[in-house]
């Protein structure tokens, strides 16, 4: 998941623009997006509350798809519904709603399947053959009624083009839409996500929804993405807080020349990889993205524990809000995490830097006075308005490097998290207002 070319961007037409260009859909696909306002029937309030539907769809039926879910013990209607999906033998496309996930209602798994047999009377098309995905509130019922009868001029706005429109529906307190794409072979691979705070994602990330159109087998697609998945949406944090409701589903329309396993799991990675990041960049109240990156670790699952250690702990995420390159607290959770989980850790062998200067090194911390100048400024230089433009500025990363010293595995993992900031208390204090 390395940081590519740097992207900058002065205004919101202009990464929109962006998008556009990178956005075109594979052939098959058709999304639409339409508004309703509802009264929830948990709160009052004085006026109606923002939705959006979305559709995702297939011109026609596909056998190659797959999806991965959280690993939430408390999961949504959607995800419970989703997981039976998996064993269809065809997939049509996804109806996705925001402001209210559908977890643990009374009618919860009902109004999933009543949405899509609506849905189904009005494509022609099986209830089985789509999954239902929803994102927002906790608690909350659906309005299912509200939603029924927009289904009609969901489906009759369905239309080719590009996917940023299904990227911004799926939106909650996102500031601004994430798509990703990449060419592969005579098609592409074009992809959406949502997300922005209850992020360490455990199979998926919030939701993430992949449409490809180069040929590939069934169970192919399937084990590249849990591969993909595991190196990218899983290897990000922002609060420590996995999803009821994390989603991650891909279909393909088979309309393109068929492609390699090797060639369609390096394009697939680097759209998801650039996704993850995209998702951190727009988390609540996000000022810096930090990027830990270990080396010299026994195995893969080590090296990412500790990145997120690091990334998860309050004492850095907050030096780093502040711009205060206060490196003991790198070492305070390093440490940590190992005593607390029996990992080998000879401080001796054990490399820190921060920004491309060693600050930890051979036992010790190596710091001076000009260094310390030096690393405030680097942190000032990579600073993101945490209050959250509709835009994204730009993509530089706080770059924290672990090199654990563990020469006999050697193995090692990326991990990217954000600062805690106070417009992140801030919205998760309001989120429901």
């Amino acid at each position: 998941m390395e940081q590519g070319k740097v992207e900058l961007y002065n205004s919101k037409e202009e990464y929109l623009s962006d998008l556009e260009k990178r956005g075109k859909l594979p052939e098959g696909f058709k999304t639409s997006v339409v508004s309703l306002e509802f009264f929830p029937a948990e709160r009052p309030v004085e006026k109606p509350l923002p939705m959006k539907m979305s559709l995702l769809m297939l011109d026609e039926p596909t056998s190659v798809f797959g999806a991965v879910f959280t690993r939430n013990k408390c999961p949504g209607a959607p995800v419970i519904i989703g997981k039976e999906r998996l064993l269809s033998d065809k997939i049509r496309g996804v109806i996705i709603n925001n402001k209210i996930s559908n977890v643990c209602t009374e009618t919860g798994v009902e109004d999933s399947a009543l949405l899509l047999e609506h849905l189904a009377k009005e494509t022609g098309a099986s209830a089985k053959e789509f999954f239902p995905s929803s994102t927002g509130i906790i608690g909350w019922q659906l309005p299912i009624k509200d939603m029924v009868k927009n289904i009609p001029r969901l489906v009759s706005q369905l239309e080719g083009g590009t996917g940023v429109n299904l990227a911004t529906g799926i939106m909650t307190t996102d500031t601004f839409p994430k798509l990703r794409s990449a060419e592969i072979a005579d098609g592409s691979i074009v992809a959406v996500a949502k997300g922005a705070g209850m992020i360490e994602p455990n199979m998926a990330t919030m939701l993430s929804f992949i449409m490809t159109d180069v040929s590939i087998e069934r169970e192919t697609i399937r084990n590249v993405l849990k591969r993909v998945v595991e190196k990218t949406y899983n290897s990000i944090s922002v609060d420590g807080d996995q999803s009821t409701s994390d989603t991650v589903i891909i279909m393909s329309s088979c309309k393109k020349q068929k492609v390699s396993e090797k060639e369609f799991e390096e394009a697939l990675y680097n759209v998801c990889a650039e996704l993850a990041v995209d998702i951190v960049r727009n988390s609540e109240g996000c000022g810096h993205v930090v990027k830990v990156s270990v080396t010299g670790a026994p195995d893969f699952e080590t090296a990412r524990n500790i990145g997120k250690a690091v990334v998860n702990s309050p004492l850095v995420t907050t030096a780093i809000f502040g711009n205060d390159p206060n490196v003991g607290r790198l070492l305070s959770s390093i440490g940590d995490y190992a005593g607390n989980n029996n990992i080998e850790l000879d401080k001796n062998k054990l490399l820190i830097s921060l920004g491309g200067e060693n600050v930890f090194e051979k036992g010790a911390f190596r710091l001076d006075q000009a260094k310390e100048v030096r690393l405030a400024n680097y942190l000032k230089a990579r600073v993101l308005d945490s209050e959250h433009k509709e835009f994204p500025e730009h993509n530089h990363t706080v770059n924290i490097d672990v090199d654990l010293g563990a020469r006999a595995g050697n193995v090692g993992a990326t991990v990217f998290g954000s600062d805690l900031s106070y417009g992140y208390v801030r919205e998760n204090a309001d989120y429901r207002s």
